[in-house]
């Protein structure tokens, strides 16, 4: 799939039937290791990218959509949590695309409707948005992996699980996609800055996005996931409760959690 801006090496790649891999590498003289920000774009009678970029990223990502779809078109800006990186220019793409609205969960669009410049869309926890051929599935994972707003979308035809920051890779030129370890490189990555929240919730929460059977995984940093998703997220939730710090004991030997 072609490279859409040679200048900045972003890229757009089909992962699942209808859904592309927007990728905009960050190399290793800007952040040590080099790193990459993705939006993923469902293509569709109602279109929805999820999530948006940075602001400076507005022009790059438009060329990206560009190539499938005018991105006039988009009608749905999802998010998983408030963040520069998920939706930094989201309203320059509500001003690119007049019928778009924000999707987010309800916490979300309560605590930060003032920020957008056209109220968001709640989805409530499990509710289903209908694409037209796709429809996704919004699941509410408060601190998973930080942030008590974040939730993600399971896209149901494909079984692609749109699932943010699990999963960051640290890399600049990763494929697109990938069905080989990625358990490996993302723990790396939490090893060395610990973006999560630590939860107690999180092995549940994990055990739950398992039970729909994702067959891909739509990561936003690195490259996207082929194969048992289920397994996967279960692993990550054994290795999130083997990190998980004892319960503390009261006078009488009683756990005071």
């Amino acid at each position: 799939m072609p490279t859409t801006n040679p200048q900045t090496g972003t890229r757009i790649d089909e992962v699942a039937d209808g859904i592309y891999r927007i990728s905009t590498p960050v190399p290793p003289s800007v952040i040590p290791g080099g790193f990459s920000f993705n939006q993923y774009l469902v293509a569709d009678d109602e279109p929805l990218l999820f999530h948006t970029g940075l602001r400076r990223l507005f022009p790059q990502v438009c060329e990206a959509v560009e190539t499938v779809l005018p991105v006039a078109r988009l009608r749905h800006l999802a998010v998983s949590h408030f963040e520069s990186d998920e939706c930094g220019s989201a309203n320059l793409l509500l001003g690119a695309a007049p019928d778009a609205a924000p999707v987010c969960g309800r916490i979300n669009a309560l605590i930060n409707a003032d920020a957008w410049d056209r109220p968001p869309r709640a989805l409530a926890d499990g509710e289903l948005l209908s694409l037209g051929r796709h429809a996704v599935r919004w699941f509410d994972t408060p601190h998973l992996p930080h942030g008590w707003e974040c939730g993600y979308l399971m896209e149901e035809r494909t079984r692609t699980l749109l699932c943010g920051d699990l999963f960051t890779q640290a890399g600049a030129d990763l494929p697109p996609l990938t069905s080989g370890d990625l358990l490996g490189p993302s723990e790396a990555m939490r090893a060395r800055l610990d973006y999560f929240s630590h939860t107690s919730r999180a092995a549940a929460l994990l055990e739950r996005l398992a039970s729909c059977a994702p067959t891909t995984l739509a990561c936003m940093h690195g490259s996207a996931w082929e194969g048992d998703g289920a397994g996967l997220l279960r692993a990550l939730g054994r290795v999130l409760g083997e990190d998980a710090p004892a319960p503390e004991r009261g006078a009488g030997g009683t756990s005071t959690r």
